[in-house]
C-alpha cells in the first residue's frame, strides 16, 4: 500500500468509526420520540471492532450479524437509507419495515443478515462458506457474535463442522464481558474464551477490539487464511457497550457493572483513539473534524427524514413472506 493510500485508509476508518457513532447516537437521541417502535441494541462504544474487522473484506464478501447489528450494517457499507426506514417500520426498510432493528439486510453490500437469537447467525454463516467452498470461489463469510453465543450449542456444532472441513469463515466474537446483566465470570469457568473454539482445531486469536487498527491487522491475516485454503479463524475483539443491553439509555445506576469500571472503557474510546492517531499524524485539524461531522450530519438527517417521510407498509400485504 502506497503512502497516499495508506493515509485516505486511515482517514476512511475515522470516517467510519464517526459515522457509526453518530448515526446511534441520533437514533437514541430521537427514541424517546416513540415513532421508532422496535428495540434497539445500540453499539456506541464497540464501533471499532466492527469498522476494523469489516475492513479487511471486500464488497462481495458477506457478513452476519446480531440483535446489535447497527454497527456491522454501516460498517459493510449497508444503506443508512434502508436501515432506518426499517428501524421506523417503513416500506422502504431493508426488510420492508417487517423485521425492524434486528433483522438487517442488504444483499448488494454482503449483509447477508442479522438475526436476534443468540447464536443464530453462526450457522448461517458456515452455510455461506461451505458454498463458496464448494463453488471454488474465493468470497469469505465473517460471522459477528457476542461472547454469550460461545455457551449455544450452535457455536459449537459451527465451529466444528468449519474446522473439519477447512471453511472460508472467520467468527468474530465481540466480548463486551455482559450477557445482558450477568458477567462472563459468572457464567463460564475462569479460562479464555479462546479455549472453546481452539479446542475444534480451529486458529485463535485475540486482540484489542477498541484499536480499529489492531483489529483491522488480526482479521486481515484471519481473511488472507480463508482466502488460502487455510480453514476458520476465530477472533476474540475485547470492547465494551456504553449504553443498555437494549435501548438508548445508560444504565450503570443498576449496580451490574461499577462507575469506575465504565469510565476505564470509556477512556478507551474507540473513535477518540483513532481521532488522536490521525491529529498526531497531521492528518485531521479541528476544522476537518467540524467539516467530516457536518457532511456525516447532513447525510444523517437526509436519512432520517427520508425514514420518517416514507409510507408504511401497505395492510393487505401483512401476510405477504410468511410461512405458515
Amino acid at each position: 500500500m502506497s503512502e497516499e493510500h495508506a493515509r485516505e485508509f486511515l482517514e476512511r476508518l475515522y470516517r467510519d468509526l464517526l459515522r457509526v457513532r453518530m448515526v446511534e447516537e441520533e437514533i437514541a437521541a430521537r427514541y424517546g420520540e416513540k415513532e421508532m417502535r422496535c428495540p434497539v441494541h445500540l453499539s456506541v462504544g464497540q464501533e471499532g471492532a466492527a469498522v476494523g474487522a469489516c475492513a479487511a473484506l471486500e464488497r462481495d464478501d458477506v457478513i452476519l450479524s446480531t440483535h446489535r447489528s447497527h454497527a456491522h450494517y454501516l460498517a459493510k457499507g449497508g444503506d443508512l437509507k434502508a436501515m432506518l426506514a426499517e428501524i421506523y417500520g417503513k416500506e422502504a426498510g431493508c426488510c420492508g419495515g417487517r423485521g425492524g432493528s434486528m433483522h438487517l439486510v442488504d444483499a448488494a453490500a454482503g449483509v447477508l443478515g442479522a438475526l436476534p437469537i443468540v447464536g443464530g447467525s453462526i450457522p448461517i454463516g458456515v452455510g455461506a462458506a461451505f458454498t463458496f467452498r464448494n463453488q471454488g470461489s474465493s468470497r469469505v463469510s465473517m460471522v459477528f457474535f457476542g461472547d454469550a453465543a460461545v455457551e449455544e450449542g450452535a457455536f459449537h456444532e459451527s465451529v466444528n463442522f468449519a474446522a473439519v472441513h477447512k471453511l472460508p469463515v472467520i467468527f468474530v466474537c465481540e466480548n463486551n464481558l455482559y450477557s445482558v446483566f450477568t458477567p462472563y465470570a459468572m457464567r463460564q469457568p475462569q479460562r479464555p474464551i479462546t479455549d472453546l473454539a481452539g479446542a475444534h482445531g480451529v486458529k485463535v486469536q485475540s486482540g484489542n477490539g477498541n484499536d480499529v487498527l489492531e483489529t483491522y491487522r488480526l482479521a486481515r491475516e484471519a481473511v488472507q487464511r480463508a482466502r488460502a485454503g487455510e480453514g476458520p479463524t476465530f477472533l476474540e475483539l475485547a470492547t465494551y457497550r456504553w449504553l443498555e443491553h437494549c435501548g438508548p439509555n445508560y444504565d450503570n445506576d443498576l449496580g451490574y457493572r461499577s462507575q469506575e469500571e465504565f469510565e476505564s472503557w470509556r477512556a478507551n474510546c474507540p473513535v477518540e483513539q483513532h481521532r488522536r492517531l490521525l491529529g498526531k499524524m497531521g492528518l485531521l485539524s479541528d476544522e476537518q473534524e467540524a467539516a467530516l461531522r457536518e457532511e456525516i450530519l447532513g447525510e444523517i438527517n437526509a436519512a432520517f427524514d427520508f425514514a420518517k417521510e416514507s409510507p408504511l407498509p401497505d395492510a393487505k400485504t401483512a401476510g405477504d413472506h410468511v410461512y405458515a
